[in-house]
């Protein structure tokens, strides 16, 4: 059963640095005809399912003017909704209106998602963003004011040149929002990028560490839960929408560049505007099976700071872990824990989750 729907909508005003997500300039006809072509890909495959989540994701969504942002939540709205539905839309501060904001409570939006990053004016330099600590201010309470009580924000944080003062200041200006959660990023300076292509460089990795636990560190001290890696909440406010991936459940992703989990198949779709235009949704079909399914589970479960649950994956593959991957060593070399049947990363060795991931995976019996 497919719970979960992740839309895509790729349009920005501004194009970010740093950005590898699958994103073009804002066009008014562009998108109008895009909104036409998702409406087609959403009717042909989805099934009717009741959706506890629904991501509207980018891109930058509230860069669409109102009318375009109207018709998009009329085609979601044909859509199954659980009356307990988490409803995500993301953006940018100075895009996200009162009237765009008025719209998203009239069409159910329940939780918001705004690209913070940094408000050193260094950092915004690089990344290629203009944040206004006073603009940020006042559409938080803005949002609040007009009953948003689920608010999301990025932070990136070991940015070229960045110090550890800079990112305590960006850490404290976003605590002072009392927001109910924070999601925090690690600058990778990906190939296609213009960071890229400028030639800039990944900071040390030292610095990168001591700046991830200052993050950690801080949050925590602030009553935040640090429940997976990059992501930090009040109590209640996990991101319920992102933990469908971690958990390896079934979704839909629809739009440009989205990609799906259904039926142990792995879609993704093309990043080709002209081509979604002509129907021509899908890049590409990966068929799983069971060994890369269970292994799928195993990255994305050990990402969150709880672990995998046991019990779970008793019930979902009919087998025991241990008769799979034998963990015992990692157990007694301190890089798993074992504890009320779930499998973890000790927190402290999280920042090398990938290494130990491996070796867990070369353990196969």
């Amino acid at each position: 059963m497919i719970k979960n729907c992740y839309i895509h909508i790729p349009f920005c005003d501004n194009i970010c640095s740093y950005c590898d997500f699958c994103k073009m300039y804002y066009k008014e006809d562009l998108v109008d005809k895009y909104l036409t072509f998702l409406e087609q890909e959403i009717e042909s495959i989805y099934n009717g399912e009741e959706l506890e989540t629904i991501y509207i994701g980018g891109g930058t969504p509230s860069s669409l003017n109102i009318k375009q942002l109207e018709r998009l939540f009329k085609i979601i709205n044909k859509l199954n909704k659980s009356n307990k539905i988490e409803y995500t839309i993301e953006g940018n501060f100075s895009s996200t209106t009162k009237d765009k904001l008025l719209l998203y409570k009239k069409y159910g939006i329940n939780r918001l998602s705004l690209g913070l990053e940094s408000i050193n004016k260094n950092n915004l330099k690089i990344l290629e963003r203009d944040n206004n600590k006073e603009e940020i201010k006042e559409k938080i309470k803005l949002m609040k004011e007009i009953g948003f009580n689920n608010i999301n924000v990025d932070l990136i944080y070991a940015i070229p040149n960045e110090t550890l003062e800079v990112l305590r200041k960006d850490i404290d200006f976003i605590l002072s929002l009392d927001i109910e959660h924070i999601s925090t990023y690690s600058l990778i300076i990906e190939e296609n990028t213009k960071l890229y292509i400028n030639k800039n460089k990944n900071i040390d990795e030292d610095l990168d560490l001591e700046m991830y636990n200052e993050i950690t560190n801080t949050l925590k001290n602030n009553n935040y839960i640090h429940y997976e890696i990059s992501n930090f909440s009040k109590v209640g406010y996990e991101s319920n929408h992102n933990k469908c991936y971690w958990l390896n459940n079934n979704y839909y992703g629809f739009g440009l560049g989205a990609s799906s989990y259904i039926d142990n198949k792995r879609i993704t779709n093309t990043r080709s505007i002209s081509k979604y235009l002509n129907n021509n949704y899908i890049y590409e079909k990966e068929e799983l099976n069971i060994d890369d399914i269970i292994e799928y589970e195993i990255i994305l479960g050990l990402r969150l700071i709880k672990g995998i649950n046991l019990n779970l994956f008793k019930e979902k593959y009919h087998k025991d872990l241990i008769n799979i991957y034998n963990y015992n060593e990692l157990i007694n070399n301190n890089l798993l824990i074992l504890k009320d049947n779930y499998l973890s990363i000790p927190e402290d060795k999280i920042y090398i989750s990938n290494e130990i991931i491996v070796k867990l995976l070369q353990s196969k019996i």
